[in-house]
């Protein structure tokens, strides 16, 4: 990571490691914590609600999965972040219950940039109606944007979807809106984060590479 950010002109600690523990247990969670992890990252609501009671409190929980609307409730309690946000009406709905329970929370939007049917995400040319709508709601703070590229064995694609997400990025930084702030662009995982991070990534989301293979039948 620090490698890719001096290659790319940054600084090493503007860019932070969101370790994905989906599918491991909380012991494993507070190893890594002890080797100096202050974020995880975690894909169903459920998985991360038993977790957390197990967790130290300091720790930055993000859930970087698909929320459904019947969840947002148990997201915006125990998320630090939601990545997922992917329209209007989960924005409008993370709003509700934030105002309800007295607390404001920071969301990105995902942005399907590489136009994969398979993957969730708002299109970039819906981008100015959704930051738009959601500037009009509150106790929810856009804090920039998120992607899941199409799984691609050509790196030069992966990198172009990167790279067409910063400049997304780039462009809405001027916006007025008191609660679209774009300071964190969320992207890259363990086989690309490298490059995530050469083409602008403040937030990439590592997770076999820190805990190993997955076993999806635990």
């Amino acid at each position: 990571m620090a490698n890719a950010a001096l290659r790319s002109g940054r600084k090493p600690e503007d860019v932070k490691l969101i370790a994905v523990s989906k599918t491991y247990p909380a012991e494993d969670i507070l190893e890594a914590t002890r080797c100096g992890i202050t974020d995880i990252g975690e894909n169903k609501v459920q998985e991360m609600c038993s977790k957390k009671p197990f967790l130290p409190p300091e720790l930055n929980i993000h859930l970087i999965g698909h929320l459904q609307t019947n969840k947002v409730k148990q997201a915006v309690t125990n998320a630090r972040m939601i990545h997922s946000v992917d329209s209007v009406h989960l924005a409008r709905e993370i709003s509700r219950v934030s105002i309800l329970d007295g607390i404001n929370t920071e969301v990105l939007i995902q942005v399907n940039v590489a136009h994969d049917e398979a993957k969730f995400g708002v299109e970039p040319n819906q981008l100015d109606d959704v930051l738009g709508e959601i500037s009009t709601l509150e106790n929810i703070t856009v804090r920039g944007l998120m992607t899941v590229p199409a799984i691609e064995t050509d790196i030069n694609t992966t990198r172009r979807y990167f790279r067409a997400l910063y400049n997304i990025f780039d462009k809405y930084k001027p916006l007025p809106y008191d609660n679209v702030k774009m300071e964190c662009l969320s992207m890259g995982m363990s086989g690309d984060f490298e490059i995530a991070i050469e083409e602008g990534a403040t937030m990439v989301r590592v997770g076999s590479k820190i805990f190993g293979t997955r076993n999806y039948n635990v």
